[in-house]
């Protein structure tokens, strides 16, 4: 007994020990505040700025019908912003931006922690002496670097996974129920949960057709699941169901690699990870769980490690699946079946983080057991992957990139706010060179942005800007017409660049925008982080430059120089 106890105790500190961990992990969000770096990518350039668009539109609450004002002159639909059921949305409302990013990654990786280390307890390595395995690779998941816009939308899967199989083992406890109840406040349905739910229902048919029963209580937790996904995400059921008008997805076009193509694609999606879910495993967790494989092969303890040999070959399919899923030998049914197009089945790789870190956990175990010299080797590989994530983090990984601050030069564009001296919603602007996002945060009105969900007849009347970019380089035109998310100004000359620093010594001498049509729209200005040396060609002329020591950029504002 007095072992136990004291077992439990030493269970105890290491995840004392692990949540401070965390703690120190997300600080420099705290500390640093809008000097911190963090990711550019489907973050600064996106999201961040859309919480603060949607915080300022008094639409958060908005009718299914609404639009957002700021952002290609109202023809973006309030339910491209998501739900304001999402807890998210409201940290941005009641914080400043970096703060409420801290709480967002502070809350993402607690629940990781908790929920991974749930499932390692209950369900895989239920013994005590297997505590520091359990701890330790619930804190190397939790300080993965998720896509941050994602929240517990795959951190939270472990979570969910514990609460699911307690139901369909008969276990009765309420905590499973309000775990499937408040997730989907933090999660995404279309970012991971969709995937993760109709997996789950695999393994309930798969029960079934082995005999064990119907267990209709694991079917009602699914239903029910997916019933409070639905709920919440009411805004995203409306569009599906009522919206008849075309949308920017009803042009998307994934299926065209060629078979060698999408299998080299495999292999590195096997080894590398997606940058959405990079579970940062290529190094240590992958040879760690081949050397385990290896043991349970050479020992042919197959009987005894079924799951773990489930989950090496469910991470090497989830891995063909994602590579896969853009084969072009789809064409023929994606022009069948139209949602075969607009749906992303890809995601279903967004499962294996939690797969990844559930196998490295049988895999130390594995290695644990198999000679006593191989414990310490257990916990050196288990180190050396914690060191390894910590090493991700946002601070370390983006010091190169623009601060916060830097990146969205609030007193710089207040600056070009006061020089055009107009009401922001009188006039329009787009950027070159740098992502609209910016302009946006700040409350300009821009006909650009970067969303995947518009009205596919402003694609059309877009596109008559940069049509004769377009031309020029096929795959910016393939980029545009086949997917159309970064609704950009595009030119040949900057290609899919969109961050020129005022360090770059770029300029643009050949540009040919169709002026007439961008000005049809409401455009009156362009921001460019790059001289245009051919301005006075596309009617534009040169207003000011603006500079600022807490800007990453030098922008140059022109306006449309005709009058109609």
């Amino acid at each position: 007994m007095s072992q136990t106890r004291t077992l439990h105790r030493s269970e105890y500190r290491l995840i004392v020990a692990a949540l401070l961990l965390i703690i120190i992990f997300v600080s420099p969000y705290f500390i640093l505040g809008e000097d911190a770096h963090i990711r550019v990518h489907d973050n600064l350039d996106s999201n961040l700025a859309w919480y603060r668009v949607l915080a300022q539109s008094n639409q958060m609450l908005g009718s299914v019908d609404a639009t957002i004002p700021q952002i290609m002159n109202g023809n973006l639909q309030r339910g491209a912003f998501g739900t304001e059921f999402s807890l998210i949305v409201w940290l941005h409302v009641f914080f400043p931006p970096m703060i409420a990013y801290g709480i967002s990654q502070f809350l993402t990786r607690i629940f990781a922690f908790l929920g991974m280390f749930l499932l390692l307890k209950k369900h895989l390595l239920t013994r005590n002496e297997w505590a520091w395995i359990r701890v330790g690779v619930s804190l190397a998941f939790a300080l993965t670097p998720f896509w941050p816009s994602g929240m517990l939308s795959t951190l939270g899967m472990p979570l969910a996974l514990w609460a699911l199989l307690n139901i369909r083992a008969g276990e009765r406890s309420w905590w499973n129920w309000i775990t499937l109840t408040l997730l989907p406040l933090y999660a995404s349905i279309v970012l991971g949960f969709f995937f993760f739910i109709s997996a789950m229902g695999i393994v309930w048919i798969i029960d079934c057709l082995r005999g064990k029963g119907w267990n209709l209580r694991f079917l009602w937790a699914l239903i029910y699941f997916t019933f409070i996904f639905m709920a919440v995400e009411y805004r995203l059921v409306y569009s599906f169901l009522f919206m008849d008008e075309p949308n920017s997805r009803d042009e998307y076009f994934h299926a065209r690699l060629s078979f060698l193509r999408a299998l080299r694609l495999s292999l590195k999606n096997y080894v590398l990870g997606h940058t959405h879910v990079m579970s940062v495993h290529g190094l240590i967790i992958l040879p760690v769980s081949l050397l385990a494989l290896n043991i349970v092969i050479f020992h042919k303890q197959w009987r005894q490690e079924k799951v773990f040999l489930f989950l090496h070959l469910l991470n090497a399919g989830l891995s063909i699946w994602y590579a896969f899923w853009f084969y072009k030998g789809w064409a023929p049914l994606t022009e069948r079946f139209h949602f075969l197009n607009t749906f992303n089945f890809a995601r279903y790789h967004f499962l294996r983080p939690m797969v990844i870190y559930a196998l490295f956990a049988l895999s130390l175990k594995i290695l644990w057991e198999y000679k006593p010299g191989w414990k310490r080797a257990s916990l050196i590989f288990l180190v050396a992957q914690l060191v390894m994530v910590a090493s991700f983090n946002e601070e370390i990984v983006y010091k190169k990139k623009p601060s916060f601050q830097q990146f969205f030069a609030e007193k710089q564009f207040a600056e070009i706010k006061t020089y055009i001296g107009l009401p922001q919603e009188d006039y329009r602007v787009a950027s070159i060179g740098l992502h609209p996002a910016i302009a946006q945060f700040n409350g300009f009105y821009t006909l650009d942005t970067y969303n995947n969900f518009y009205p596919l007849s402003y694609k059309h009347q877009f596109r008559e800007i940069i049509t004769k970019e377009l031309k020029k380089d096929k795959k910016l035109r393939e980029y545009f017409d086949e997917w159309g998310g970064r609704c950009y100004i595009f030119l040949d000359e900057l290609g899919k660049h969109y961050m020129f620093k005022k360090t770059s010594k770029k300029e643009i001498k050949n540009m040919e925008l169709n002026m007439q049509a961008f000005y049809e729209m409401g455009g009156r200005y362009i921001i460019s982080s790059v001289p245009i040396k051919n301005a006075a060609k596309n009617d534009l002329v040169l207003e000011d430059t603006f500079d600022s020591p807490e800007s990453a950029w030098r922008i140059y504002l022109y306006r449309v120089s005709f009058e109609h």
